[in-house]
């Protein structure tokens, strides 16, 4: 049975940095994407950063220049280092496992941007 387990969320201040993590065990496939959504209360789930096993990558614009995303496929990990956070970024974030063009979902990590 696979399992996705999220860490890293928090409180930080606007301008601060946080970084997550994500690991995808219980599967002998190959993960072929791995990713980060996130939801604000009262919001739809909104998809943040994808990278795929070959490590081609895909921010949504509210990201672009501020986090970053990468994998260590060895560890079957993913990380998000999230900079210049701002109070809009607040949410619970999601790691998303692609195996076998099946999703499989973290329980949710929460961050929260406030001074």
């Amino acid at each position: 049975q696979v399992q996705v387990v999220e860490s890293g969320g928090g409180l930080v201040q606007p301008g601060g940095s946080l970084q997550l993590s994500c690991t995808a065990s219980g599967s002998a496939s190959t993960i072929y994407r791995l990713g980060w959504y996130r939801q604000a209360p009262g919001k739809q789930r909104e998809l943040v950063a994808v990278i795929t096993n070959g490590g081609s990558t895909n921010y949504a614009d509210f990201v672009k220049g501020r986090f970053i995303i990468s994998r260590d496929n060895a560890k079957n990990t993913v990380y998000l280092q999230m900079n210049s956070l701002k109070p809009e970024d607040t949410a619970v974030y999601y790691c998303n496992v692609l195996i076998s063009a099946r999703p499989y979902w973290g329980q949710g990590t929460q961050v929260t941007v406030s001074s």
